[in-house]
């Protein structure tokens, strides 16, 4: 609130390296920055084959023959990768050069377990809204000396009593409770949590009606990514946003055209549709991406469905955009090509994306803060931001 505002605003379980991009980002003088980048994380690690489908590959059809998407049913893009059906929504997008997609993208350790993640040596600073959780209690990933705050409801965040004195004894009652971090509910001070319930019931979130027809799916993710179009809209200074959506863990009967993973990938695409449509002429501000812990194999299992894998797909959306493309070095499917002989092999580190965006989006200087061990490298960066 000091001087960023709602610098990190999550719902949901964050990857810790956001926060130190947050606080990277950030000018630490002059008017207010108007960017702001919206990270979305797939959780449970989306089959990047079947949302960005390499429909001229044969390899895919022969290594998927019950959870391949039929070319006739993809929607092409540019005659060898295309859209799953459920995500045809989002083809305007990328005409208009304001989607584009990064193939064989992630993360260079071999890890196939959802339990592995990065360590945080580096503690978020000075304002309470750098890391926020939207659920009922304080995630693990966010406990500590830094400050995190969990919150089941954006539109019930607030205090709402009818008289002066209630009004105050609930205020006293509120300060004590944020004030004890052991509770589990937060890890920040009683000042600068009343403090941003006190901006949030300026904003108050539940009078707000999206824009340009926009129709929000009724799902958790609608709904995370309706507030955050309301936080920015409503000017109050974010910059780093995080929403997440489960049900990316397809073992089981995943599904081609239809079923389980289609499900999820219409509500994505319709999610994005929305927020993108809600915002208008404030997207040329925002970019958002999708993200996930990994990919799945390139070859289906005995279940109908995949197991975990290396490489995935990434969606990156907005108006700096280099939009109308699909980015990265394409590794094709040859077994020979594959990572341990059954993934597709990661030839974008997830870093490199990221830096990029930070960079020439947000205006990141200090790059190393963010990914300790790690120098990112403009040579190795996707080109998903116009110059």
């Amino acid at each position: 609130m000091k001087s960023s505002g709602l610098a990190l605003f999550s719902l949901g379980l964050d990857p810790l390296f956001l926060a130190r991009a947050a606080f990277a980002a950030r000018p630490s003088a002059g008017p207010p920055d108007r960017r702001i980048l919206v990270c979305l994380f797939q959780r449970g690690a989306v089959d990047g084959l079947n949302m960005i489908v390499p429909h001229g590959d044969p390899l895919y059809y022969r290594e998927r023959p019950r959870i391949a998407v039929p070319a006739t049913d993809v929607v092409d893009l540019d005659g060898y990768f295309g859209l799953h059906p459920r995500l045809a929504a989002l083809k305007p997008l990328w005409d208009s050069k304001r989607l584009a997609a990064i193939h064989a993208i992630g993360s260079p350790d071999a890890t196939r377990s959802h339990f592995d993640y990065c360590q945080h040596d580096r503690e978020h600073q000075d304002t309470p809204f750098r890391a926020v959780a939207f659920g009922p209690e304080l995630p693990r990933i966010l406990a500590g000396t830094a400050p995190s705050l969990a919150i089941a409801d954006l539109q019930a965040f607030g205090l709402r009593a009818p008289q002066p004195a209630a009004r105050d004894r609930l205020t006293r009652a509120f300060e004590e409770l944020y004030a004890g971090s052991a509770t589990g509910l937060l890890s920040t001070s009683s000042q600068e949590a009343f403090q941003a319930v006190q901006t949030l019931q300026r904003v108050d979130p539940t009078q707000y009606q999206p824009a340009n027809g926009a129709d929000y799916p009724r799902g958790r993710l609608g709904k995370a990514m309706l507030e955050i179009a309301q936080l920015i809209k409503a000017d109050v200074g974010l910059q780093v946003a995080f929403a997440d959506v489960t049900g990316w863990d397809t073992h089981v009967n995943q599904g081609a055209s239809e079923g389980q993973l289609a499900a999820r990938l219409a509500e994505l695409g319709q999610t994005l549709t929305a927020f993108a449509r809600d915002l208008g002429e404030k997207l040329d501000d925002v970019v958002v991406l999708t993200m996930s812990e990994f990919g799945r194999t390139v070859r289906e299992n005995g279940n109908s469905g995949t197991d975990h894998g290396h490489a995935t797909a990434m969606l990156v959306l907005g108006g700096p955009v280099n939009g109308g493309k699909v980015l990265g070095a394409w590794p094709g499917l040859d077994p020979a090509n594959r990572f341990e002989g059954r993934d597709v092999a990661v030839t974008t580190d997830f870093r490199d994306l990221f830096a990029e965006v930070l960079a020439r989006h947000l205006g990141a200087r200090d790059l190393s803060a963010i990914f300790p061990g790690f120098t990112p490298d403009p040579a190795r960066f996707p080109g998903a931001i116009s110059a």
